[in-house]
């Protein structure tokens, strides 16, 4: 049993570092993103090498204070990026290398896709990040291979792609992972340039957050502040307008995902070592 109790601050608030959080049976995979739906369920994702690793489940669904329930997804994502759930309970899986995002129910049934499953440039080129907007408008992050934002309707058909391999306002390095705010606002994390770019619903560039190193993951709470991780490695809370609220580090290696629970805690997807960390709110 450890004996230390390790306590981080993030804006006005402080955390006790809880990990590993949850468990499951063995696995080939390793973790690389976890959501969490409205019920406070926990769907932890793994990557595979599918060409050499046995068809494990790829993702992992855990109650709310981490017991294990089930797993699926091993016969149908080859290539686990990120995932998230979305207001209907589905959950929409990017499986990158298939140049795919895969919608699931929560269960794990196949219930349709965005893209042409192992097809490239149709539209996606190894994307990366999915998020379903507040106005049901659904937005990918196209970032290994083709430096774009795709904006989609709810039901998968493509509206406009933006962005752009360079490094000018609204041109991407290799954006990571996206997230969408009720206010309209599109946030784009752009790892290689180590930014973050602030766009409205339709792409028009609005700002951009600097002073990251190689930023990875986002997640957005309700009173629209942003909490990106880094490899510094650290996470950082940001405001509406930008501004710093706070900076920590809780994690060891860096943070490959994360997403926050309904009663305020805070979970990190680590690849290196292969966990999920809890930060559990405090007061």
């Amino acid at each position: 049993m450890a004996s230390h109790d390790l306590i981080v601050a993030l804006g006005g608030a402080r955390y006790r570092v809880e990990r590993p959080f949850g468990s499951w049976p063995k696995n080939s995979g390793f973790v690389t993103d976890v959501t969490v739906d409205r019920r406070g369920h926990v769907f932890v994702m793994l990557r595979h090498d599918p060409l050499v690793h046995p068809d494990d489940p790829r993702v992992i669904e855990l109650d709310p204070e981490g017991n294990y329930l089930t797993g699926w997804g091993g016969a149908s994502i080859a290539d686990s990026h990120y995932l998230t759930a979305d207001a209907k309970g589905r959950i929409l899986a990017v499986d990158r290398d298939m140049h795919e995002v895969i919608v699931f129910s929560a269960t794990g049934e196949r219930l349709g896709g965005i893209g042409r499953r192992g097809e490239p440039l149709s539209p996606f080129n190894h994307p990366t990040d999915v998020h379903v907007s507040a106005w049901g408008e659904i937005y990918v992050s196209d970032g290994y291979a083709a430096s774009l934002v795709h904006r989609f309707t709810a039901e998968g058909e493509l509206i406009q792609s933006w962005g752009g391999h360079g490094s000018g306002d609204g041109q991407f390095g290799w954006p990571h992972a996206l997230w969408t705010f009720a206010d309209g606002r599109v946030v784009v994390v752009d790892r290689t340039l180590n930014r973050v770019q602030v766009f409205d619903r339709e792409g028009e560039h609005l700002a951009s957050w600097g002073d990251l190193y190689q930023p990875m993951a986002i997640w957005g709470d309700e009173d629209g502040n942003a909490y990106v991780t880094d490899m510094v490695p650290s996470l950082q809370k940001i405001g509406p307008n930008g501004e710093r609220l706070g900076r920590c580090r809780p994690m060891l290696n860096g943070a490959h995902g994360l997403f926050g629970t309904p009663n305020g805690d805070i979970l990190l997807a680590e690849g290196n070592p292969s966990r999920i960390t809890r930060l559990r709110r405090l007061g």
